[in-house]
């Protein structure tokens, strides 16, 4: 989640964190380390997550993951390389539920491995029941496409993602966005955390026959950009009016990434909503599928078109206390004091000279052209963050009918905002947001999960292959119903 750049909070995390951070120097991939050193690296890096991760226990309890800590030090006993160790701790991160909180191979290290290996030559859609296809090969002609994965390497497909599905994070326990993530990049998944190697094994079913291929694998250039990167280039809002239906995408709300694709997000949707009002449309068919979130205000500012008195965005948003304490003395010039309330801090944001983009706990007034007609909002697993929390709310207060399939973001708020990097030793990364976000939302509805559809309408590996768009139609047919 895209929030204010206010760095000189990003400064004092820094500093605080250094404590466990260890300076990248120079290694080989296949150096191993000593099982007394990865155990006390991860049981610091642990402590760190721990202290200043305020959804560390939203959704899986102290004594669990305590138990979760102690078998994964219990687990080392013996040396292991940085990816054998990264492998050991990415589903640990997984497991806190956050899709925000993550640990990752180092840049330079990560680029590395990918330059010296070699990746399995297929592209893949995995479908509801968690059948998995063969979408595309490279190089690799022979196989049919459409062909179900049966194994790799003697590994059956569902051992496969079952290991894949645990260490890919998400909010709560989500799985629409970890399909996505492997539908779009399933190769690189399977490199970093399954196997190293360069000859592939697959077995298939096809037509009802069973057949088995041996394939090279390939370098990461001959795959081309993912589907995230590819909607960056893109216009990232895009409104049209056909057949007396409104039209709106909203692939991102980032303000930068609005702004460097030459758009103004206020702008654009003041005018939209102006518009739709001017010329009386009464159906209005939101896309926000693969909308990763952004700047809050920007989705405070779209939420406020479908109210028409005040309304609550946040309930709160919560630091820990270890958090809370760094703020005093000259900080404080900068930042209010976070409230202690019961044994929660409450944080209370900026001054109002630095930025107000964590304001959005109190009441939020309704938009000049706000909007009561029949909306329909596209979603999917890539909606997260920011685009999670809004979809919540106008789910929450009936204002849309949300079709597709479940948002990638909780439905009761992430954990997010101030997002410092830290180095790990040995050659890894992690980011821990410090601010966790609970949305004005029913707290005993979707706990765990994004926002549930009113239209469940999961993609199909026919539709798929032929690039058709079921869910937009679907909607469509809604529509001409009414």
């Amino acid at each position: 989640m895209q929030r204010s750049a206010l760095l000189f909070l990003f400064w004092i995390y820094s500093i605080s964190f250094g404590i466990y951070a260890q300076t990248q120097l120079g290694y080989t991939y296949d150096e191993k380390f000593s099982p007394d050193s990865l155990r006390l690296w991860a049981e610091k890096t642990m402590n760190e997550v721990i202290l200043h991760h305020p959804g560390m226990y939203r959704y899986t309890t102290k004594p669990k993951f305590d138990t979760i800590i102690s078998k994964l030090t219990q687990s080392i006993n013996d040396s292991l390389t940085t990816l054998e160790y990264y492998r050991k701790l990415k589903p640990i991160f997984a497991q806190i539920g956050c899709l925000h909180t993550s640990i990752t191979l180092s840049e330079p290290f990560q680029h590395h491995y990918e330059e010296h290996l070699k990746f399995i030559p297929i592209e893949v859609f995995i479908d509801h029941n968690k059948h998995v296809f063969i979408t595309k090969a490279y190089r690799q002609q022979q196989i049919p496409l459409q062909s179900r994965i049966i194994s790799i390497n003697n590994q059956p497909i569902s051992e496969i993602l079952d290991i894949l599905y645990k260490a890919i994070p998400s909010d709560g326990y989500n799985e629409t966005l970890k399909t996505l993530a492997l539908n779009d990049r399933f190769p690189f998944w399977y490199q970093s955390i399954i196997s190293t190697t360069d000859q592939y094994t697959i077995e298939t079913e096809y037509q009802g026959e069973i057949q088995t291929y041996h394939l090279e694998g390939v370098p990461k250039e001959t795959f081309p950009k993912s589907e995230f990167e590819k909607d960056t280039e893109k216009e990232q809002l895009v409104f049209l009016i056909k057949d007396d239906v409104a039209f709106l995408t909203i692939r991102s709300f980032a303000t930068t990434l609005i702004t460097d694709n030459g758009q103004n997000f206020r702008k654009f949707i003041s005018t939209t909503f102006k518009t739709i009002q001017d010329q009386q449309i009464m159906n209005l068919v939101i896309d926000v599928r693969n909308n990763t979130g952004g700047t809050d205000r920007n989705a405070v500012f779209l939420t406020s078109h479908f109210f028409d008195q005040d309304f609550q965005y946040w309930k709160h948003v919560e630091v820990t206390e270890a958090v809370a304490k760094q703020i005093k003395g000259m900080y404080r010039v900068f930042y209010k004091k976070p409230k202690k309330i019961g044994d929660k801090y409450h944080w209370k944001g900026a001054r109002w000279w630095l930025t107000k983009e964590f304001n959005y706990y109190k009441t939020q007034k309704p938009a000049k052209y706000n909007y009561n007609g029949n909306v329909y909002i596209l979603t999917n697993g890539g909606c997260m963050s920011s685009c999670a929390d809004v979809v919540a709310l106008l789910s929450q207060d009936k204002k849309v009918k949300v079709v597709g399939e479940e948002t990638g973001g909780g439905f009761q708020g992430n954990t997010s905002g101030l997002m410092p990097v830290t180095k790990v030793y040995p050659n890894m990364e992690m980011i821990i947001p410090l601010q966790k976000y609970t949305n004005a939302v029913d707290e005993n509805i979707n706990v765990g999960r994004g926002t549930i559809p009113d239209h469940h309408v999961p993609l199909t590996l026919e539709n798929v292959m032929r690039n058709y768009d079921e869910q937009l139609e679907y909607v469509k047919q809604l529509i001409k119903k009414k």
